[in-house]
């Protein structure tokens, strides 16, 4: 795997960090970068991740093994017409769209496709750009690969090596069952999130004190509404019929609900968040999904002069990096005031226990 040539094309958080995670653990020197933006080029270049860089494509993505279209879907058809006739027969050629039925049905209409599959690295972060792009964004994350009609065995096993070596957890699913999954877990999800920010938008006061009192769970609870409307709005489109079909069974959910309290049906009531509540309860908790995970413990703490240097100098001494430390005023359902955000799911273990063996009340979300 160390002397394979890899391009990636598009250098944002995906495209840096699978650069990154590349360079680093797959040891892959030879990286070529395609940005439509010089910036992320230079950034790339002065901290050693790519070995070149450009703002079209050229000989260097012609004679490269794998190609990792990290763009918006609407740019991937293009990338994907302008390097078929001019690469390597044996080029594995690859993206990570959050929808793939669009694309595999670009690829299979195709007379004389690449050898392409499918790809959608179910992790990530609300910030953009390479700036925010990290190495070990995968790890313990689910990729999903979909072959298509020109999908080779070899080429299958090449990004299967990749994505375990990456720290990530190979998926083999079809485009369509695909499409139907992350509407359901990402893509409805994000709209509501949204429409439950555009809801408190709606029928605040003009003293915006429901906006005052929006944080604790309300915030956390509609944090991927703080995405890219670009990004989104390119998925939401490439997966219209799911997102449709979706969206109604939510309504349906919604109307059946409003019912209940109509009724008065208790019963009913219960059952419904009973449901929820052990069904929720046994998701993974140790596994990164497609929307990106809080590594967050809550300290309960008195305010006190000192008290979040203290604790800071903790997880400081045992080489905890902190990403974000604040006090939470809304906090009816969150147990502990003190809220410190952590760089990911191992920090936030070691954090747990730093802290309750120096007896602090310390609590983690499951």
């Amino acid at each position: 795997m160390e002397n394979k040539k890899v391009t990636i094309i598009g250098l944002g958080l995906i495209g840096g960090s699978l650069a990154k995670a590349l360079r680093e653990r797959a040891k892959i020197s030879d990286i070529t970068a395609i940005s439509r933006s010089i910036e992320p080029i230079n950034e790339a270049l002065s901290d050693g991740t790519i070995s070149r860089g450009f703002t079209e494509v050229n000989e260097y993505v012609w004679n490269s093994d794998i190609i990792f279209i990290c763009t918006p879907v609407r740019h991937t058809f293009r990338y994907i017409d302008a390097i078929a006739k001019s690469i390597k027969p044996q080029c594995v050629v690859t993206d990570v769209s959050s929808t793939k039925s669009e694309i595999i049905n670009y690829i299979n209409k195709m007379p004389q496709p690449p050898c392409f599959i499918g790809g959608h690295p179910m992790s990530g972060i609300e910030k953009a750009g390479y700036s925010s792009s990290f190495g070990h964004l995968f790890e313990n994350a689910y990729y999903i690969l979909t072959p298509s009609k020109s999908t080779t065995e070899a080429a299958q096993t090449c990004m299967i090596d990749i994505i375990k070596t990456i720290g990530g957890i190979p998926v083999t699913l079809d485009a369509f069952e695909h499409d139907r999954i992350t509407g359901g877990i990402s893509h409805v999800p994000h709209i509501i999130a949204s429409a439950l920010v555009n809801m408190v938008k709606e029928l605040d006061s003009p003293d915006g004190k429901m906006q005052m009192l929006a944080a604790g769970g309300f915030k956390d609870i509609t944090r991927i509404a703080s995405s890219s409307p670009e990004i989104w709005e390119s998925i939401i489109q490439s997966n219209k019929q799911p997102i449709q079909d979706i969206v109604d069974v939510f309504i349906n959910i919604l109307n059946n609900f409003k019912d209940y309290v109509r009724n008065d049906d208790t019963k009913s009531i219960y059952s419904f968040l009973e449901s929820a509540r052990d069904f929720r309860n046994s998701f993974s908790s140790n596994r990164k999904g497609l929307i990106s995970p809080d590594y967050e413990i809550m300290v309960d703490v008195v305010d006190k002069p000192g008290i979040i240097g203290e604790i800071a100098t903790i997880l400081g001494s045992n080489s905890i990096n902190i990403k974000n430390i604040n006090v939470s005023n809304s906090r009816e359902f969150e147990q502990g005031c003190l809220k410190i955000t952590l760089s990911d799911f191992k920090s936030v273990n070691i954090a747990f226990d730093l802290l309750c063996n120096k007896s602090y009340k310390v609590y983690k979300s499951n």
